[in-house]
C-alpha cells in the first residue's frame, strides 16, 4: 500500500484531474469556484466542461446557496475555494442551506493550514475542520497525498451527502501506491508500534512517518494511524489500537481545538481513558512565512515531531 516517500507532487493538480474524471463519468456533476479556479485547479474542469463550470466571483456565500439550489434539482455540485473562505465566510449558508436539508454538495477547501505560507494569518484556515465537523449531516475528509485525494473525489462523486474535503496549498509526498483504495469507514494502520500511538492525517502524515523512521534508529517503536475521515471517525480501530500503548499523540496542521485531536479526545475519554497529547497550532493565529519554516515553527516538521515524540515517550517510560 505504501509508496516510498521521496517526491512531492501537487495535490491541487490531483484534485483538478480527479474532478475532470468524475465529470466524464457523471453528467450531473457541476463545479463552482469563487474567482480562484487557477489556484484551486478547478480550471481543469472548466476547460473540459465549460457548460458545467461556474465561476461565481468573490461571492462565496452566494456560491454555497446556488450550490444548494443545484443540488435540490439533482445536480452534484463540487464547490471549491480557499478553506478559510469555504468554511468561515459561508458558515450560515453551509449550515442552513446545505446541511440542514442534507443536500448533496461537496465542499473542497484548498490552502488549509499554516502551509499556505506567505499569505499569512488571514488566509491560513486553522479552524475549518472544527467548523465543519460541528455541523450535523456533514462528513469531513482530509486526504494525505495525491492518490488519496483522487480516491476521495471519486468517493464523494459516487456517494450522497454533504462533504467537506480539505487539502493544502503545498505539494505533498507520495505515500500510497497505485493499489490504494480509500475506505470511508476505516482508519489506516500505517505501522504497528508499542511505545506510542500517533494519529494524524493530511500533509502531516508524511512528517510523522519520517519522524518515526528517525526514532526507530534509536529503538523507539511508533504506531501510526492515518485518519483521513475526521467525521465520522472510525471509533473501533482507534480504541483498539490506542489500548496497545500507554498514550496517544495527535498531529494536525490545524488548531488543536476542535479538529482531529479533539475528536480523538472525545472518543477515548468515554471509551478508553488515557493521556492524549495534541500537536498542532496552539490556539493562535498563523503568520506570514515560507511554508516549510512555518511547519517547523509550529512543531509539525519531521525533525520537530521526532524530538517531541521522543521526549514524551521517555516521560511515559518513567511512569510506573
Amino acid at each position: 500500500m505504501l509508496s516510498e516517500i521521496k517526491e512531492r507532487k501537487s495535490i491541487r493538480s490531483a484534485l483538478g484531474k480527479a474532478l475532470v474524471e468524475a465529470g466524464r463519468k457523471d453528467s450531473n456533476i457541476v463545479v463552482m469556484d469563487a474567482d480562484l479556479a487557477c489556484s484551486t485547479q478547478t480550471a481543469m474542469f472548466g476547460k473540459e466542461f465549460p457548460d458545467r463550470f461556474f465561476d461565481m466571483g468573490i461571492s462565496e456565500q452566494d456560491m454555497m446557496s446556488t450550490a444548494a439550489g443545484l443540488a435540490s434539482v439533482g445536480k452534484t455540485p463540487f464547490v471549491a475555494t480557499f478553506a478559510m473562505f469555504a468554511t468561515a465566510r459561508t458558515y450560515d449558508q453551509v449550515r442552513n442551506s446545505i446541511c440542514y436539508p442534507e443536500f448533496n454538495v461537496k465542499i473542497v477547501g484548498t490552502h488549509g493550514g499554516v502551509t499556505v505560507g506567505e499569505d499569512g494569518a488571514s488566509h491560513q484556515a486553522l479552524e475549518d475542520v472544527a467548523l465543519m465537523r460541528n455541523i450535523p449531516n456533514m462528513s469531513v475528509i482530509v486526504p494525505a497525498d495525491c492518490r488519496e485525494c483522487e480516491e476521495v473525489v471519486k468517493f464523494a462523486a459516487e456517494n450522497y451527502g454533504p462533504m467537506y474535503i480539505r487539502i493544502p496549498r503545498t505539494n505533498v509526498y507520495d505515500i500510497f501506491g497505485e493499489d490504494y483504495e480509500f475506505d470511508f469507514c476505516k482508519v489506516n494502520v500505517i505501522q504497528e508500534g508499542s511505545d506510542v500511538t500517533v494519529i494524524t492525517n493530511g500533509e502531516t502524515l508524511a512528517e510523522v512517518i519520517l519522524a518515526a523512521r528517525e526514532l526507530e534508529k534509536d529503538g523507539y517503536s511508533i504506531q501510526i494511524l492515518h485518519a483521513p475521515v475526521v467525521k465520522p471517525l472510525d471509533d473501533s480501530t482507534i480504541i483498539e489500537k490506542a489500548k496497545l500503548t500507554k498514550f496517544v499523540i495527535t498531529v494536525e496542521n490545524h488548531s488543536i481545538i476542535g479538529g482531529l485531536g479533539s475528536a480523538v479526545c472525545e472518543l477515548l475519554s468515554y471509551n478508553s481513558p488515557m493521556p492524549v497529547i495534541r500537536l498542532g497550532v496552539n490556539d493562535t493565529f498563523g503568520q506570514s512565512g515560507k511554508w516549510d519554516e512555518l511547519l517547523d515553527y509550529y512543531g509539525l516538521s519531521a525533525s520537530k515531531l521526532a524530538k517531541t515524540i521522543k521526549k514524551q515517550i521517555d516521560r511515559f517510560r518513567l511512569v510506573k
